[in-house]
């Protein structure tokens, strides 16, 4: 009974977290408000929430010898779509803005429309009023938004799953191929905007191959000079060799390119509206269409080439058993060469999908993102080519609906919360099969 419970007791708890205290994405949006008033620096000293029906933080802020408060009001609490939207600002030394002040304030900070409450940029009516089709709405953008973030997790989960599959051993450097094939993607698709190329779609495509055969080499060369001689050992020895790989692609990376942030030209950005109801618009991204589009074709091309090929028949009769396969003529060695290759391709995708669309990338990025594939992969099955598509859906739309309605500092703790209930309550995941590593 008690075994029972005890997922609910945990999915309780998160939730009474979130409710506690200050929402951090409104306290963080007043922050960036406060150099309108004070341009010199200062030090945030106490955040509280505010008494009243509207929901409003206030923060305490000391510049010099001076302490002064900014309180920001917003249109929503956590479960509300308009939780990130401002509504009016204070401060002690001016009282509550006026309207014109309201609105050279929104111009001053230079935040997305609706993060101020102002309305979207379109040539159309101005939004009516709130209906009951807001609330449904606002969920639909949230899984055209978590399609997305599924994307990324898949493709790095399908690298995760493909080599356990095999070898029953995890490699934790696969996220840092993802973060060379974002850094590549970025440098590939600066280059393709000096040279004038970066609208046609062929030349982006071309920089996808690219990258893609590139860190299909490195996963390649990975497996040859440091896996293969560690096959035999029955130790840890090539998890702590995964670690070190991991360490030493970040630091190479940091020390020849450096750790400032790479933001690539957004790469296909024309937004579609597809349905509105006057108070809630659902938008959608050309480049969005394309990662899914690009998504389902290599997840498409993976099972063609796992089901009927002669790699694809190599690698399930090495995933039953290496000793048998071996003993009937199976080129082992090729095969998982030729696993690392792939899985080093998949994450070079989902690198490219978090240059192109998210913007940002650095010498770290591969680090999260690459324990959250991870998570993944578990969840939906590791050793699971369906489950890894399947992990990746659902931690994506996890943590997606988390941080459209709940507070998103605690995004993280529920993903890997739901990869704890996974090991506890479900350890071979949703699509896995239990096996021994000495069958």
């Amino acid at each position: 009974m008690h075994r029972l419970l005890a997922p609910f007791l945990l999915l309780a708890a998160l939730l009474l977290l979130t409710g506690c205290g200050v929402d951090g994405d409104q306290a963080a949006l007043c922050r960036k408000l406060i150099p309108a008033f004070e341009p010199g620096p200062f030090t945030v000293v106490d955040t509280t929430e505010m008494a009243g029906e509207e929901p409003a933080v206030r923060l305490s802020y000391r510049a010099g010898a001076e302490t002064h408060w900014i309180a920001c009001r917003f249109g929503g609490r956590f479960f509300d779509s308009r939780r990130h939207e401002l509504v009016a600002a204070a401060t002690d030394r001016m009282g509550w803005l006026t309207p014109m002040q309201f609105t050279m304030l929104r111009v001053w900070a230079g935040l997305p429309a609706s993060r101020l409450g102002l309305p979207p940029e379109s040539a159309g009516p101005p939004p009516g009023p709130r209906t009951d089709w807001a609330p449904l709405l606002f969920f639909l953008q949230q899984v055209i938004n978590a399609a997305t973030v599924a994307c990324v997790y898949g493709l790095l989960a399908l690298g995760y799953t493909l080599v356990y599959g095999i070898l029953g051993q995890i490699n934790l450097a696969m996220g840092e191929l993802t973060m060379i094939g974002a850094m590549l993607t970025a440098m590939g698709a600066a280059a393709l905007g000096m040279a004038g190329l970066g609208s046609l779609p062929l030349a982006v495509l071309g920089v996808f191959a690219t990258v893609m055969a590139f860190t299909a080499v490195q996963g390649w060369t990975m497996d040859r000079l440091v896996f293969r001689r560690l096959r035999r050992t029955h130790t840890h020895t090539p998890l702590i060799a995964a670690v070190g790989l991991s360490i030493a692609y970040q630091e190479g990376m940091r020390l020849l390119h450096g750790a400032r942030d790479w933001w690539p030209a957004p790469f296909l950005a024309d937004r579609h509206e597809l349905f509105s109801d006057g108070a809630f618009t659902v938008t959608a991204l050309t480049s969005q269409a394309v990662i899914l589009l690009m998504t389902g074709g290599l997840y498409a091309l993976l099972w063609a080439v796992m089901q009927r090929t002669a790699y694809g028949r190599a690698h399930r009769a090495c995933a039953d058993d290496v000793a048998a396969a071996e003993l009937v003529g199976v080129d082992v060695d090729r095969t998982v060469a030729t696993t690392f290759a792939v899985g080093g391709a998949l994450a070079a995708a989902a690198g490219a999908v978090i240059a192109l669309y998210y913007g940002g990338v650095n010498f770290y990025t591969g680090y999260l993102v690459g324990f959250k594939a991870l998570a993944a992969a578990v969840v939906g099955g590791i050793g699971s080519v369906p489950g890894a598509m399947l992990g990746g859906a659902l931690l994506g739309l996890v943590e997606t609906f988390w941080s459209a309605y709940f507070a998103i500092a605690y995004k993280d703790i529920v993903a890997f919360g739901l990869l704890t209930l996974f090991l506890i309550y479900r350890p071979d995941g949703l699509m896995g099969r239990s096996r021994g590593r000495g069958d």
